[in-house]
């Protein structure tokens, strides 16, 4: 079997869509080695989170060949790439972040989209007018014309359905997974290095992900500030929104307790959220969460958000709050942090849990619907 890939976000994203760009090739390749798979990118640009695909023997990328296709590679990239797969006898193409190419309807290529979430249906606000608009005609266009969908979470699906009218047997839920890297202990020296490198305190919060609206750290900051003393590692970037995330903490005078890292490795990040007392996710909405997979194969007690996909990916043994009360979050921290007995229930259920995202489990679903079309 010979599957494309659209590799846009695996080469150029290093949050979530880049992590599910990247593992979904990872995962596959490995599981599957006689099959090929192409990896299609607009720019093959260095990225050391795609390490692996000098170990693979059965991965291609492939970049625009033509002039006109490299000096408008968007265009290429959204219809002129059909006849690229054509020529590669590609037998399915998967576009991983809701897109999939003009005209491969009219092939005999089979076509499988990854919808993460229509968040910018649900929160409006959130996203300007023509964002909205080319969102809306790429991902309703996509999910009509895919021979099968895949839905990253039950919300997800429900939202496919319920905001685009889809048949609900067109679209296939299969979870994400996460890097090996977060599924491996890591020994105390590895972790006393990356503490000793970034000066970090022994005991800290740790909150992971884009710093945004709509990911809530604003909120978080106002439950830190309830608690004498308490240090949050902040790992993530961000520009309008953390500016009023920095005004919060320098009229609260929390520079000394809030800490913002970025650009970090896997290995490094792996340590930190194994040394977490607790990992705090208050996102208002996501397709899914990997962060919250992260902290739970890193034995790390997880604070997430009630509603949404979240109880998915947290599971039954994560601490669920309302997102939006500062106070709610107060006191889910300082519950967790008094009552060990709740601690190690927490990082016992939350670590068994987690196990049902191994990558075996993934691929083997993934596989199973690219053999139902051909």
């Amino acid at each position: 079997m010979r599957i494309g890939f659209d590799g846009k976000r695996a080469f150029t994203n290093n949050t979530g869509l880049g992590n599910y760009s990247r593992d979904t090739i990872r995962i596959l390749s490995k599981s599957f080695p006689k099959n090929q798979f192409f990896i299609y990118t607009t720019k093959e640009k260095k990225n050391d989170r795609l390490s692996f695909l000098e170990k693979s023997k059965n991965i291609f990328v492939r970049t625009p060949n033509k002039i006109l296709s490299r000096l408008f590679s968007s265009i290429w990239r959204s219809k002129t790439i059909v006849k690229d797969l054509f020529q590669n006898k590609i037998d399915i193409y998967h576009g991983l972040s809701h897109e999939i190419p003009l005209g491969i309807e009219k092939t005999n290529i089979k076509s499988i989209v990854t919808i993460h979430d229509l968040i910018y249906l649900r929160f409006p606000k959130l996203f300007s007018k023509i964002d909205r608009k080319i969102y809306d005609i790429k991902f309703r266009s996509s999910c009509q014309r895919a021979n099968k969908i895949i839905a990253i979470s039950k919300q997800t699906k429900s939202d496919i359905i319920k905001y685009f009218g889809i048949k609900k047997d067109k679209i296939e839920v299969i979870y994400q997974g996460c890097n090996p890297i977060f599924q491996k202990e890591k020994n105390i020296t590895e972790v006393n290095t990356v503490i000793n490198k970034y000066k970090l305190p022994q005991e800290f919060l740790l909150y992971v992900g884009s710093i945004e609206e709509r990911k809530n750290l604003l909120t978080l900051l106002k439950a830190i500030n309830n608690i004498a003393d308490q240090k949050l590692i902040v790992i993530g970037s961000g520009t309008a929104y953390k500016k009023k995330c920095m005004n919060f903490i320098d009229d609260n005078n929390l520079n000394n307790r809030v800490i913002f890292l970025k650009n970090l490795n896997l290995e490094e990040m792996a340590c930190i959220y194994q040394k977490a007392e607790i990992f705090i996710y208050p996102s208002i909405f996501e397709g899914f969460g990997i962060p919250i997979l992260e902290a739970l194969f890193s034995k790390t007690p997880v604070i997430t958000s009630k509603g949404s996909c979240f109880s998915e990916s947290g599971g039954e043994h994560s601490k669920y709050i309302d997102p939006l009360n500062a106070i709610e979050i107060t006191q889910a921290i300082l519950e967790i942090k008094s009552n060990q007995k709740l601690r190690d229930l927490m990082i016992e259920e939350g670590y068994k849990y987690a196990l049902n995202f191994k990558d075996e489990k993934i691929s083997k679903n993934l596989i199973s619907i690219y053999n139902s079309l051909l």
